[in-house]
């Protein structure tokens, strides 16, 4: 089953990460690929602009769009015209096999999406221990979170109306959403990222952070509300 694959990065301030990840992503050979910026305010437009050509099978492309992983992401998927979208932070290095997993999974209907297991760069220690929490929990629940590089059908973030106009849980929210249309795939086959949110704050602290973010958000608060919390409290 051949289906075309369009790979939209949200950036803001990546110039640290992001030269890597389109090296690597070069190799893949995606049929489309656009990268959004927030309003950076360092060289992550300069290092996407100088690696565009040919880092897809058609022209990639480089937009602005208001700040945000949601609307960021949304702006990217309206200039793609691909079967699938997949959406991948700028500092998650995806593996070979991409592609030939996703149109696997595609394959049966039932499946409107899914997403990878992640693994950290440093994998020891509290990454490792992390890294397998997160996979467990969301092989558990069939929700994901967007460092585990999620892919939806076209036609099903289409009929969902994208991303929700939400600051925060953007990724979890769509695939709950997912998870009424159809089957959430996960997969096995695991992206690295980047240890590098975890360290900023302290990891324990981190760790702690997010679990009482996610579990506020279960409980009915409004992400909004999260927001500001959130920035509070860092």
């Amino acid at each position: 089953m051949s289906l075309s694959i369009a790979v939209v990065i949200p950036t803001l301030n990546e110039e640290r990460v992001l030269s890597r990840t389109l090296l690597a992503l070069r190799q893949l050979r995606f049929d489309e690929v656009v990268l959004v910026d927030g309003g950076s305010r360092d060289q992550t437009v300069a290092i996407a602009q100088g690696q565009l050509p040919g880092l897809s099978l058609q022209p990639a492309k480089m937009l602005e769009a208001e700040q945000g992983r949601a609307p960021q992401m949304n702006a990217g998927a309206r200039t793609t015209r691909s079967d699938v979208l997949l959406f991948l932070h700028a500092d998650t290095l995806l593996p070979p096999e991409t592609r030939t997993e996703i149109e696997r999974v595609l394959e049966n209907p039932k499946y409107v999406g899914g997403r990878f297991d992640v693994r950290f760069e440093d994998d020891r220690g509290w990454a490792w221990l992390i890294s397998r929490l997160i996979n467990w929990r969301s092989r558990w629940s069939g929700i994901a979170t967007g460092d585990q590089a999620l892919f939806v059908r076209r036609s099903a973030f289409d009929d969902l109306g994208g991303f929700a106009d939400v600051p925060l849980m953007e990724d979890i929210e769509l695939t709950r959403r997912l998870k009424r249309m159809g089957s959430f795939a996960a997969l096995r086959a695991t992206v690295t990222t980047s240890f590098r949110r975890w360290q900023q704050q302290g990891t324990l602290r981190t760790i702690l952070q997010m679990w009482l973010l996610r579990f506020l958000y279960w409980m009915g608060v409004p992400p909004r509300i999260l927001q500001h919390w959130y920035g509070t409290i860092r």
